[in-house]
């Protein structure tokens, strides 16, 4: 059996793990992730109880519960390459045995959702609609150092979208991850399903130019007109790939709902969240609690 090095598996001096500051009785098996550290305390606040609350740098994690139910409300900050992080510790949490640095004999599996916000590609996807994801396409790369494996259907998805896009071979290789389909199943219903495009930046990954040339300036129209299984590319957002990809490959449940705050198609964007955001957390939150 493989034990796990200080170097690898890396903890504080607490024992716990290195940058999220848990240990294994810490969390929920229900965890809300989310970038913004300000909307932990937004979702906490719907929660009848509290029983644990820390921050480490970016990641800030609420535990308590809703309706007889226990969640976890953790901050991931912005970009797949933290969402490596959260995966990779959380997963350690109950499945390693930080004491003697061995795997657990039995596997214990998570439910993730993302609680998001995004940028609409569809003309129809107003601000403050809604946003469920089937798959995430993801620009960011984080996938492709793990030797993780692939459904039949991602892979023709993968291949289907480089063959039509005609994707540059100097930009990150795109890749395909299914969300959980139990998880979808229970979040799409009156909202609006389909793909999610993960960037790996805010500007020119999602097809914004200020003052820099782009490498692909039709990257937006590209994007609304490609269709799979039925399924258009309907946001841009900056995590779910990463997370579908280790989810699913580490033996859990990872789904994302995110709030539109912008139409890439029409202009429009949503200054005040907040009052939109609680509505689409108290949502997910009678969803799961059912």
């Amino acid at each position: 059996m493989k034990k796990y090095s200080e170097s690898e598996l890396v903890l504080n001096g607490e024992g716990k793990v290195y940058h999220m500051n848990l240990a294994p009785e810490d969390i929920a098996d229900t965890c809300l992730l989310v970038g913004d550290q300000n909307r932990v305390d937004l979702i906490a606040e719907q929660f009848d109880s509290i029983r644990f609350k820390v921050q480490n740098r970016e990641f800030y994690t609420i535990t308590g519960s809703y309706k007889g139910k226990e969640f976890s409300a953790i901050s991931t900050g912005i970009g797949t390459d933290n969402v490596d992080i959260v995966i990779n510790e959380l997963d350690a949490l109950v499945n390693i045995d930080l004491q003697n640095r061995l795997d657990k004999a039995d596997h214990h599996s998570l439910t993730f959702v993302r609680i998001g916000t995004c940028g609409a590609l569809q003309e129809d996807i107003r601000p403050g609609s809604h946003v469920v994801s089937s798959y995430a396409l993801g620009f960011d790369g984080v996938a492709h150092f793990y030797n993780l494996p692939y459904s039949e259907e991602e892979q023709r998805a993968m291949e289907t979208f480089r063959k039509e896009i005609q994707w540059p071979d100097s930009l990150n290789k795109p890749y395909f991850k299914a969300a959980d389909k139990e998880l979808f199943s229970v979040l799409a219903a009156d909202n609006y399903p389909g793909i999610t495009l993960t960037a790996n930046g805010f500007y020119g990954p999602q097809g914004r130019a200020l003052r820099l040339p782009l490498v692909m300036p039709d990257l937006k129209e590209q994007l609304r007109k490609f269709e799979w299984n039925g399924s258009k590319v309907v946001n841009f957002e900056m995590e779910s790939s990463c997370l579908f990809a280790l989810s699913s490959a580490l033996g859990h449940c990872a789904s994302t709902v995110c709030l539109s705050l912008a139409n890439r198609y029409t202009g429009e964007f949503l200054t005040d969240y907040k009052t939109p955001m609680r509505a689409l957390v108290k949502e997910v939150l009678d969803r799961l609690s059912v």
